[in-house]
């Protein structure tokens, strides 16, 4: 089945294919080629094209397509069975409650890292701290969340890539919060600060080159700078906890998100350079994914 079929089954009608038989055609050409929740996929792709709710499409099985939703819908399923991530289609993706405009410039905000999220507004309002670097600013999830959930705190948030931080300051002018975080084009390894900060947070590049060659065809059409460090996976940590001295506030926390496995040889770097009260936090997977440690 190609994806040219929809428009080889409306023949000479243009209103001949309804958005349930559509939704059954595509579902079984992504079916063939290997997408996960094929359905869930297709409903949501054309969810979009008719600008409604994906539940709305059940109340709307009779309708018929035109021929310029058909042409748009046939796009999305062949982008889709290639592989492409659902949300660079879409164009968006939610987060923590909130919306992110994504494109392939920036790693996809996954639910996961709602734990660092949680954590991090945890300890700012319990320990009454006044600011927070955020290094990999991607999309802007993490600084856009944490300023939409934070009063009186100050946000700098770093990426080396001119992409992603473009894509982040739309992301801050979409969620009115432009002018509470200061976003930075630069590298953690240039990066200096004339003031500490109360909390270093990172969702970093943690998978290792070798893993990386072995991960779905979706995650390979995200930015491979944002997922691996093209090393053993550990780079990052070394980097941020050599650089802690000089950017973190004695008392202050620093939060990152982890890969499978890492939990153990992280913990050890953390106490290796004074940190202490490391707690760890498993995700959905009970799998550990967020390490806090505080500055001692």
């Amino acid at each position: 089945m190609h994806p040219f079929f929809i428009l080889k089954c409306m023949k000479n009608n243009a209103n001949i294919l309804t958005v349930l038989e559509v939704i059954k055609l595509s579902t079984a050409y992504l079916e063939e080629k290997g997408i996960e929740s094929a359905r869930l996929n297709a409903e949501l792709l054309l969810a979009s094209i008719l600008n409604c709710k994906r539940i709305d499409l059940y109340l709307l099985f009779d309708r018929p397509l035109d021929e310029n939703e058909i042409i748009e819908y046939r796009e999305f399923i062949s982008r889709r069975s290639k592989h492409e991530p659902l949300q660079y289609i879409l164009g968006e993706v939610e987060f923590y409650g909130l919306k992110f405009k994504v494109n392939k410039n920036v790693l996809i905000p996954r639910p996961e890292t709602e734990f660092l999220i949680e954590k991090a507004i945890s300890l700012v309002n319990e320990n009454k701290l006044k600011s927070i670097l955020d290094i990999g600013t991607g999309a802007g999830n993490i600084p856009i969340t944490l300023s939409k959930n934070l009063n009186g705190i100050e946000i700098t948030s770093i990426d080396v890539s001119e992409e992603a931080y473009k894509v982040a300051e739309e992301n801050a002018i979409y969620n009115e919060v432009k002018n509470k975080i200061n976003l930075l084009n630069a590298d953690i390894n240039d990066y200096t600060s004339d003031s500490k900060f109360d909390m270093i947070i990172s969702n970093p590049p943690y998978v290792s080159k070798e893993n990386y060659n072995n991960l779905s065809k979706d995650i390979h059409y995200e930015p491979a700078v944002s997922i691996t460090d093209f090393s053993d996976g550990y780079e990052f940590y070394r980097i941020v906890t050599k650089k802690s001295d000089s950017l973190l506030n004695n008392g202050g926390f620093l939060l990152c998100e982890m890969a499978q496995g890492q939990s153990e040889h992280i913990q050890k770097m953390f106490t290796e350079a004074n940190f202490n009260e490391i707690t760890v936090i498993k995700d959905y997977q009970n799998i550990d994914r967020v390490i806090v440690g505080r500055k001692s």
